[in-house]
């Protein structure tokens, strides 16, 4: 099943390029708004499924582009974001150590919506392609092979960047947490419909040229490892975010009025806008592009604008 929040965060179920609207059906939830209800479905998911289902079925379908289509977690109590969980492709002769960081409910932004890149001296915005395991249910010291048992679909998922600030070191919460810096969307699958999300390609373009293509195959740290490591440190919540990392070899800058378009194998596609008051302007190439130059960076450096470095 595909669910989504669209318009004034009606519930929908996604049927090809319709919409069916199916809040009559959750109305029952608890909740103070769509943050709690989507969250309270989830976890009483069992419950409800045959019901949505039998509305989907019934009910009137809406075209996907003539409605708003929303954020479908509009705010999850965490977001838990892997950090250096690909193998690059080979370039890298052992996993780094498993690590994570928290993004705030706050950074969350749906289809259509903005990335705003804020007046602060990044040495390069970027965006990482990423899809992000929804947990079903409480999850505490999951063993990792009760761990699948605990999602309850899968989600596109943009990791926004704001590289570079200082001081040295003081690296992923200003990095990481700042508000749009975490798309998501269109929908979330279920676990059903996905049979392998550890053999699913996901692709990024940047007005029309594609960045990133890799395939999940190269996680080096998989998803039951991921749920058991961090459900170690803090107790996962139905609703949940877990963002499984990026293949960095394809990140290149993000720049005021790009468009930005994400699409995992079988999650639909995520477009995002980004806007940049300052008007600051990087070269287009990739990490791989610029390793293949022979350059000392990682990325390219600021070209122009406020905070770009002086030339000699």
């Amino acid at each position: 099943m595909k669910i989504m929040y669209f318009d004034d965060y009606k519930l929908g179920v996604l049927k090809g390029d319709t919409v069916v609207d199916v809040s009559s059906v959750v109305r029952d939830i608890p909740h103070s708004g769509p943050h709690d209800l989507i969250n309270g479905l989830i976890g009483r998911f069992a419950e409800y499924r045959s019901r949505l289902e039998q509305a989907a079925a019934q009910g009137e379908g809406i075209a996907v582009a003539g409605v708003r289509v929303r954020p479908p977690l509009p705010r999850p109590i965490n977001i838990d974001c892997m950090a250096v969980n690909y193998m690059e492709d080979g370039t890298r002769t052992e996993p780094a150590p498993i690590n994570a960081f928290h993004k705030s409910p706050n950074a969350v932004i749906g289809p259509g919506d903005t990335m705003v890149l804020p007046d602060v001296p990044a040495t390069i915005f970027e965006g990482e392609a990423e899809f992000a395991v929804v947990i079903g249910k409480r999850a505490k010291n999951v063993k990792a092979a009760d761990a699948m048992g605990y999602v309850f679909g899968y989600v596109n998922f943009i990791d926004g960047s704001a590289r570079g600030l200082p001081p040295p070191g003081n690296v992923f919460y200003q990095m990481k947490s700042r508000d749009t810096f975490a798309p998501l969307g269109p929908c979330i699958v279920t676990a059903d419909e996905i049979r392998d999300p550890h053999k699913l390609q996901v692709r990024l373009w940047v007005n029309g040229a594609l960045k990133q293509n890799f395939n999940s195959d190269d996680m080096a740290h998989k998803i039951p490892r991921c749920i058991e490591w961090v459900s170690s440190i803090h107790t996962l919540e139905p609703g949940d975010v877990l963002a499984t990392g990026t293949n960095h070899r394809g990140l290149s800058s993000f720049q005021d009025g790009d468009v930005v378009e994400l699409e995992t194998e079988g999650l639909g596609r995520l477009r995002i806008s980004v806007r940049d008051e300052l008007k600051r302007t990087w070269s287009r190439e990739t990490r791989l592009e610029v390793a293949n130059r022979g350059a000392k960076e990682v990325h390219t450096p600021q070209l122009t604008g406020k905070y770009a470095p002086a030339r000699a």
